[in-house]
């Protein structure tokens, strides 16, 4: 019991709160640049957490995290931290989904893949935003 309230308090539904408001500016962002402008799988979901990262940033550090000095440090593990998030979630997601999804169209597999990429994304990221990039120092 002890654990769950370590993970899951009102850290954590702030932390889903904003990641809903980066969840839909960056999947937006995603979404429309594969659908409508026929970007590619990595440059689409590059760029939703180009955009998402920073209003993520902002939003976390200060509402949830509430963390009010300016540190390059957390700048530098933030960064760090989204990247390696991405590369593992959406290196882990399309594999998947091909595999899952081996019947269907391209389009049908690589938006399925960014659906999965998104939510092991955020379980990634949550951890290591909540207990190395923003954790007292």
């Amino acid at each position: 019991m002890q654990l769950i309230k370590i993970f899951y308090d009102k850290t954590f539904l702030k932390f889903i709160i904003v990641g809903i408001v980066n969840t839909a500016v960056g999947a937006g962002v995603m979404f429309a640049l594969y659908n409508v402008f026929h970007c590619s799988y990595w440059i689409s979901s590059i760029m939703n957490y180009v955009v998402g990262s920073i209003v993520s940033f902002f939003l976390n550090k200060y509402f949830t995290f509430k963390s009010n000095t300016f540190s390059l440090r957390e700048v530098i593990y933030f960064t760090v931290n989204i990247a390696v998030c991405f590369f593992i979630a959406y290196g882990v997601a399309k594999p998947f989904a091909v595999y899952l999804l081996s019947g269907y169209s391209v389009t049908v597999q690589e938006n399925t893949a960014m659906l999965i990429g998104m939510f092991l994304f955020t379980g990634l990221n949550y951890l290591a935003q909540r207990f190395i990039v923003f954790k007292s120092l």
